[in-house]
C-alpha cells in the first residue's frame, strides 16, 4: 500500500486552457488496458523539458530532444505504457517516428511537432502498429477535463495515479497549473526518474521556460530516490499555453517568482507521490541535510542515505541500526568531511553528536520514530550554510517480488 497517498479527486484537477487530453487502449501489454495518451496543444503553446542522463536513453528521448531543438512549435505529446522502446537501436527510432507521423497526420501538423514518450519493458520492439491503430480513438476522446484518466493511462507498476492541480492569482487573473506523473521503481535522479507533465495557462516567455522546468526538476524529481536505478526514459515536460495572466518576460519579476514557486511546489507534490508509491514501500523518508559548504555536497549525502539498501531495509524493519546512516554519510564523497562535527537526528531524537553516539540516546527512542510511516532524517554537517532535501522510501519484501515478476 502507498504511504499516506490516495488517488486524486478528478474534480480537483483544473483544466488548462489550450490543452486537451485523449486516452485509448492499444493492448500493448494486456487487452483492454488504457495505455495510450495524447495531449494536444493549441497554437501559441510553448514546451520545455529535461530528460534522463542515462547514456542508454530510449529512442523517444532522442526524438524529443531533436524535435524540441528544431525550434518548431510542439502541437502534441503521445505517451505509451507497457513498452519502453529502449535498447531497440535504429529500429526503435523508426517505430517511434511511425507513431509521430501517424499522430501528425491525424492532427494536421508536422512530424517535428509531436513529442513521443514510452515507458515499460526495455529491450522489446515497440508495437507501433498497435499504438497507431489506437491513436484515432485517443484523438476522438480529446477533452480538457481528462487529467485523471490521463494519470491512469501512463501508469506501469504504480498502484495509484498521480496528479495535482493548483490555481493562483497573478496580475489580476487566475493562473492554472495541473500535472500528472508516473513512477514507482527504477527511480533515481539524472535527470529525474519517471514521466512527468505539467501544464500552465500562464503567459511565460519561451526564453524563461527551460530555466523554469530545470529549476522545478532539481527541487523535485531530481531530489527523490527509490532504488538508485536511473531509467532510460525519464522525461519531465513543462507546457505553457499562454492563455491567462500577464506576460512574464523577466526572471526577477514578482510574477515570475510566484509562478516558479507554484510550479515547483506542484512538481514536489508529484515527486513525493512517486516515492510514497515506491514499489513495496511502507515508509516515507525525508532526508534533510544542513550545514554543508554547498548544495551539491548536501545532495550527495542525502542520496547516499536515501539509496543505501542497508539503511532502507533497516527502516522497513523499524530497526534503529543507525550506524548505517553514519556509514552512508562517510562514503558520500566529501573528502574533507570532519566527522567529529556531524550530528544526526531521527525526527526529534538526537542520535549522534560530534560524530559519536549521543550519551542520552536510547534505542527505544529510535525505534519509536522508526515505527512511524513518515520519518525525518536530519543530518547536520556543521561546515557551512547550504542545505538540501531528498525524499526516499524503505525496501520491503514486496520490492523484490514486484521486480522479479515485472515482465510476467
Amino acid at each position: 500500500m502507498p504511504v499516506s497517498l490516495t488517488a486524486p479527486d478528478p474534480a480537483s484537477l483544473h483544466p488548462v486552457a489550450g490543452v486537451t487530453l485523449g486516452i485509448a487502449s492499444a493492448g500493448i501489454k494486456r487487452p483492454g488496458r488504457k495505455d495510450v495518451l495524447v495531449m494536444r496543444l493549441d497554437d501559441g503553446a510553448q514546451v520545455a523539458g529535461v530528460f534522463t542522463l542515462n547514456r542508454f536513453c530510449a529512442a523517444p528521448v532522442h526524438l524529443c530532444r531533436e524535435h524540441l531543438a528544431s525550434g518548431k512549435p510542439v502541437r502534441a505529446l503521445v505517451v505509451n505504457t507497457g513498452n519502453a522502446n529502449a535498447g531497440t537501436g535504429l529500429d526503435g527510432r523508426h517505430r517511434a517516428l511511425e507513431v509521430c507521423d501517424t499522430l501528425a497526420g491525424l492532427l494536421d501538423c508536422q512530424r517535428q511537432a509531436v513529442l513521443p514518450f514510452s515507458t515499460g519493458v526495455i529491450l522489446e520492439p515497440l508495437p507501433a502498429d498497435k499504438i497507431c491503430s489506437a491513436l484515432p480513438e485517443a484523438v476522438a476522446a480529446l477533452a480538457p477535463a481528462n487529467w485523471a484518466e490521463a494519470a491512469e493511462a501512463i501508469m506501469t507498476t504504480d498502484t495509484l495515479p498521480k496528479a495535482a492541480s493548483v490555481q493562483l492569482p497573478l496580475g489580476g487573473d487566475t493562473i492554472t497549473i495541473t500535472g500528472i506523473a508516473k513512477g514507482a521503481g527504477m527511480i533515481h535522479p539524472n535527470m529525474a526518474t519517471m514521466l512527468g507533465y505539467i501544464a500552465t495557462d500562464a503567459r511565460v516567455a519561451p526564453s524563461l521556460l527551460q530555466d523554469l522546468v530545470r529549476y522545478a526538476a532539481d527541487r523535485s524529481f531530481n531530489s527523490i530516490t527509490i532504488d538508485g536505478d536511473t531509467s532510460t526514459n525519464d522525461s519531465f515536460i513543462l507546457i505553457a499555453s499562454h492563455r491567462a495572466g500577464p506576460q512574464i518576460d523577466n526572471a526577477d519579476s514578482a510574477d515570475y517568482l510566484a509562478l516558479r514557486d507554484a510550479v515547483t511546489a506542484l512538481a514536489q507534490q508529484l515527486a513525493q507521490a512517486i516515492v510514497r508509491d515506491g514499489e513495496g514501500a511502507t515508509k516515507f523518508m525525508t532526508i534533510q541535510v544542513e550545514g554543508g559548504r554547498d548544495h551539491q555536497e548536501c545532495k550527495a549525502v542525502g542520496y547516499a542515505i536515501g539509496r543505501s539498501p542497508l539503511v532502507k531495509t533497516a527502516f522497513f524493519a523499524s530497526d534503529p541500526n543507525l550506524g548505517r546512516i553514519l556509514a552512508a554519510i562517510g562514503y558520500a564523497g566529501i573528502s574533507d568531511l570532519d566527522v567529529d562535527q556531524v550530528d544526526l537526528y531521527l525526527d526529534d531524537v538526537l542520535v549522534a553528536h560530534q560524530g559519536g553516539r549521543h550519551p542520552d540516546y536510547r534505542e527505544e527512542d529510535g525505534q519509536r520514530v522508526m515505527r512511524e510511516p513518515e520519518i525525518l532524517v536530519r543530518v547536520m554537517l556543521n561546515r557551512g550554510d547550504a542545505t538540501a532535501t531528498v525524499w526516499s522510501c524503505d525496501f520491503s519484501y514486496d520490492y523484490v517480488k514486484i521486480n522479479a515478476d515485472y515482465r510476467s
